[in-house]
This record gives C-alpha cells, structure tokens and sequence, in this order.
C-alpha cells in the first residue's frame, strides 16, 4: 500500500516539475520575443548611413574594368633578322625624333646583301652576252642574206641568158630547166636562213626578256635589303617616351619581331573590358563614364574587337580630355557603359539599402523617426538611384542595409 502512495506522489511531483519548466520557457521566449520588438524599433544614428534626395540627371550603366593607354603608340620592329649588338636608352626615357636608340649586328644580313650583288652582276652580265649574240646573229642574217641574194641575182640573169641563147639554138631546153631548179632552191635556201635566223632570234629575245626581268626582281629584293640595313641602327620617328624595349643583347630576333614601343604621352585613351553577357548591349558611340579615385572623365566607345576571348569583350574608348591629368599609362580604371539616361529625376546615393528590385521598401527619416515607405525604383548606377515616388527632395533616405528592420513601420533613431 505504501508503494502505491509513493508512486502517486512521485507523479505528481514530477507533473508539477513539467508545468513550472515549461511555464519558464514560455516566460522567456516572450521576454526574448519583447526585447527583440523594443530593440528592432530603435537603431542608433551612429550606425546608419542616411543620404538626401535631390533632383538630378542619372544614367544606367554596364559595369566594366579599362587599362589607360597612349592614344598613339608607335611599335617599331626588327628590319632583318638580326641579334641585338647594344641598347642605348631604357623605357621611361624620353627620345626625340631621329636619336639613336639600339643596334643590331647586321653581319648575317650583310652576307646575304653581298651574295645578292654578286647575283645580280651575274644575271647582268648574262644579259650583256644575250644582247651581243642577239646582235651577231642580227649582222649573220644580214651577211648571209645578202650572199644568197646575190647568187639568185647571178642565177636570174644566167637563167635570161640561157633563155635568150635556147630561142637562137645555142642552149637546150635542159639547160633551161637546170638554171631554174638552181634559182628556186637558192630562193628556198634564202627563206629557209631567213626563217631559222627570225626563230633564233625571237628565242634569245624571250630568252633575254626573262633574264631582264629576273635581274629586276633580284634589283628590288637587293634595293629591300639595302634600306633594311640602313634600319638596322634602330632610330626614333617621332618625339616621345620609350614604354617598352627589348634590352637582352646578344638575343636573336626575326625579321619583323618587336624591338621598341615609343608612346606619345600628351594623349590618352583607355581599352575597356567586358563580360560576353552584355555583347547585345555594346555600341560603338555609346557614352562611358572613366572613374579615376573619385573622379570622372567622360567618353565614347570608338571601337569594338570582333573576337571574344575567355568570355570577355574588348572595346576602345575615346576620351573627351585625352590629356587630363589624372591619366597614367597602364593605370586600371573603372569603367560605366551608359545604356540609358534621364533628366530632372528623383534621386539619392546608392547604398546597401537598395537591392536592385523595381518595388522596395526604405526608410526616411522624420522628427527622429525612420518611416517605412514603399518606393518604386528607376535608373541606377555606381552612385545614384532613382525613386519615382512617396519622397520629394530633401527628404533623408537611410541607405544602409535595413532588412532586419523591415517588418517595423517606424524605427526611433536614438543618439
């Protein structure tokens, strides 16, 4: 009996035990749930970041990344194939036009110059004896044409003296018939001579013709050669500064291999990169915007490369202040492709508060309130973004990150 009372109480203890705990429990997640409502009503001014609205122009834009380089760069490159011999000015040096810069050892080129001469001396000379065989064989056919002119001349008055004598009785008819098989075989020999002489000729002209024109071809490529070796002593075209020069002397290089970049520095422009996602999106002529620090230059896309490499376009942008100050060579920029603008828009700063959606809410500050509105969103960019409506300007926007607070319609800013 004693066992069945203690069981009874021991149940009831431990009922009663349940109750208490679960009683504490709830006590504390409505305390947590109290604290958590008075906290997330208030935020300390310190802690936000607030921006003013005003009425300006804002435009949309790409992001892009850009590499400021000379507008005008001049590339020059190994006239022969060559080893570099000495390097007379390091990049960053300025070089007027016409100063020496490096050599190269010309030997190679020089060897081959010389073979080249000697080769066409050769053809010249070939050129020379064709012309006096053209001119013997012109002085044998007029030598051997007279010879035989002349026997059929003797033939044709022996062939009217056997005539005359055969009407007296004096010649035979066979005597007749011998002078004129005489005459005609001089005639055909005479043609024949005539014929071969023309052939031979006509042969040693074509003959003489290709030989001219290869001694030609062979003149230009030694007349190429010559003025490569007059470069080889590698001079400056135009006033600038050398941005890049190969300075490994004794390395080889080939005919048309890069030796020095020479850039005229009073003039910039900058190559933009982009991401292949916005390719529809790019123009030529679209407006950009170059953000140096804090500080902008505008420009226009001048140009577009017609290839995609590792998912990346790259297009050229001329500026409006080619020669601002801010300009550096090789100095990374942020780049804005403009896609759309407005005029006398409602606009604030860009913050966290902004997450990129066409209907959000934010706060504005009023008597040390935060009011939760609902706005609709327009334009953006890197700086501002536009709210078509529910503020007027000077309102002030919180454009910190508020979403924990944005189940509450009104937030007190406390100092």
């Amino acid at each position: 009996m004693d066992k069945v009372i203690d069981a009874e109480v021991l149940s009831h203890k431990r009922k009663k035990l349940i109750r208490i705990v679960s009683f504490l429990i709830v006590a504390i997640i409505i305390i947590i749930l109290l604290l958590r409502s008075f906290l997330a009503q208030s935020v300390n001014k310190s802690a936000i970041t607030t921006a003013v609205v005003e009425r300006g122009d804002i435009s949309n834009a790409l992001n892009a990344s850009g590499e400021v380089l000379p507008e005008f760069e001049e590339v020059i490159t190994s006239p022969i194939n060559a080893s570099i011999q000495n390097v007379l000015l390091d990049a960053g040096s300025p070089v007027a036009s016409g100063q020496p810069i490096l050599s190269l050892d010309k030997s190679v080129s020089q060897s081959e110059y010389e073979k080249l001469k000697f080769q066409l001396e050769s053809k010249q000379n070939d050129i020379t004896k064709l012309k006096l065989e053209l001119d013997k064989s012109f002085y044998d056919i007029k030598s051997n044409n007279n010879i035989k002119q002349l026997r059929i001349n003797s033939l044709e008055a022996d062939l009217e003296n056997t005539r005359r004598l055969y009407k007296a009785g004096g010649a035979t008819r066979e005597d007749v018939e011998k002078i004129e098989t005489d005459l005609k075989v001089a005639r055909l020999e005479k043609q024949q001579l005539e014929n071969e002489v023309k052939s031979k000729q006509q042969t040693m002209q074509v003959q003489m013709r290709e030989a001219t024109i290869a001694a030609a071809i062979q003149q230009n490529d030694l007349s190429a050669l010559e003025r490569k070796l007059r470069l080889a002593s590698i001079v400056a075209n135009r006033n600038g500064v050398i941005t890049w020069i190969n300075k490994n002397i004794g390395t080889a290089v080939k005919e048309g291999e890069q030796l020095v970049r020479i850039a005229n520095l009073s003039s910039f422009k900058v190559q933009g990169s982009i991401s292949d996602n916005h390719i529809n999106q790019l123009n030529s002529g679209m407006p950009v915007i170059i953000r140096i620090n804090d500080k902008q230059i505008r420009g226009t896309v001048s140009g577009i490369q017609p290839t995609i490499q590792n998912g990346i376009i790259t297009f050229n942008i001329q500026l409006e202040e080619r020669n601002s100050p801010l300009l550096r060579p090789n100095l990374k920029v942020d780049v804005f492709v403009v896609t759309s603008a407005k005029k006398d828009v409602l606009r604030v700063a860009n913050g966290p508060a902004f997450k990129g959606a066409s209907t959000q809410d934010i706060f504005v500050l009023n008597n040390g309130k935060a009011e939760r509105r609902t706005v609709h969103i327009g334009l953006s960019n890197f700086d501002y973004v536009e709210i078509k409506d529910n503020v007027k300007p000077g309102d002030v926007v919180i454009t910190s990150d508020m979403s924990s607070y944005i189940n509450s319609k009104v937030i007190t800013v406390t100092n």
